[in-house]
């Protein structure tokens, strides 16, 4: 049976994904609308990242206990050299972004109450690990949640007029579908899952922009069938990477109608899918890219950070995570997340 809903789940998809996401895109309450028609530039000093989402930008907001992922060793072994809160061996998504924009990486919201105005004239971080579009089974801390916090701060923390040269990045990395294939296998309820998680997050976009940021951005699925966690022997797992082609396609059209709504392209979509098979095919030509000998082995295998009561590790690490595309069985390496950033085209935000 499982062997026939494989083969049978990838051709519904693609033949009920215009059905399905056609209508979508349908029209919400109008009155939360705000019309923003004046046309600012950034300007560098004053450029602020919004971060909502999930472990692939999350740079510090998991409470932090020595067992916890990911302030356990030996996340942060590269950058800082000690765990810093974030689900690699160094730097992630947040931290090259925040470069291309030439400015510094966001406080993680946890530490806001500590930090002077050097630290948060960059904007803020609420992403948390294991955050979905609603609730997943490692967090009941879901999007809507983040953009309450964010919403809280407006004309406290941040004045309207700090918005107005503001990005947000809006971070779903699939935590939503792993939460419901470790429920219910890969099955067509994911359709339906998948329809919800797309609605939401046009409206969680909507509203971060209507609460008066400039630019949101929101990455594309990157190939989940490659990650360590599913792929087999060196190949990505095609079921998989079907789904994230249909939720691809849909989020698309999320973006180019938003656009049509708010006529000012506000909002973009950046390419991991694209962007992270770039880094797997690398042959270490381009500036910035390197050759990764096995991309979907991870460095750090078994569970990753998790230590028995004896002290003898639950877990195997690569001798040189520069050489490894992926740090765990679900994240990147940073330099897995350097390779993906320099295969991106993102011209668009540093104008």
């Amino acid at each position: 049976m499982d062997s026939m809903i494989n083969l049978v789940v990838p051709l519904f998809l693609v033949f009920f994904s215009s059905l399905i996401f056609g209508d979508i895109t349908g029209v919400e309450s109008s009155k939360h609308h705000h019309h923003h028609h004046h046309h600012h530039h950034y300007s560098y000093s004053s450029t602020k990242l919004f971060v909502f989402g999930d472990s692939y930008v999350d740079t510090g907001n998991i409470k932090k206990q020595e067992a916890v992922v990911p302030w356990a060793v030996p996340y942060g072994n590269t950058f800082p050299g000690t765990p810093s809160g974030r689900f690699s061996d160094g730097r992630v998504s947040t931290d090259y972004l925040a470069k291309v924009l030439k400015i510094k990486s966001p406080i993680p919201y946890q530490f806001k109450d500590h930090a002077g105005h050097d630290q948060l004239q960059y904007g803020m971080n609420f992403a948390i690990g294991g955050t979905g579009v609603f609730e997943t089974t490692s967090s009941n801390f879901n999007m809507t949640y983040q953009i309450n916090l964010f919403e809280q701060l407006i004309g406290d923390v941040y004045s309207p007029s700090d918005l107005s040269s503001s990005l947000a990045l809006v971070s779903v990395a699939g935590n939503d579908y792993l939460t419901y294939v470790a429920k219910h296998g890969i099955n067509i309820g994911i359709i339906q899952s998948m329809t919800q998680v797309i609605h939401q997050t046009k409206v969680n976009m909507r509203r971060i922009h209507a609460l008066g940021v400039k630019k949101v951005a929101i990455p594309l699925l990157q190939p989940l069938g490659c990650l360590p966690f599913f792929a087999k022997d060196q190949k990505c797992n095609p079921n998989i990477n079907t789904l994230v082609f249909v939720h691809n396609s849909a989020l698309r059209e999320v973006v180019a109608n938003l656009n049509k709504e708010t006529k000012q392209s506000a909002f973009m979509v950046i390419d991991y899918y694209n962007a992270f098979l770039t880094a797997f095919n690398s042959k270490g030509e381009n500036p910035g890219s390197k050759r990764f000998e096995t991309p979907y082995k991870a460095c750090c295998g078994g569970l990753c950070g998790s230590v028995y009561k004896n002290g003898q590790k639950n877990y195997t690490l690569c001798d040189n995570p520069t050489s490894a595309f992926f740090w765990d069985g679900l994240h990147p390496t940073q330099e897995g997340w350097k390779s993906v950033y320099s295969a991106l085209n993102l011209t668009a935000f540093s104008t």
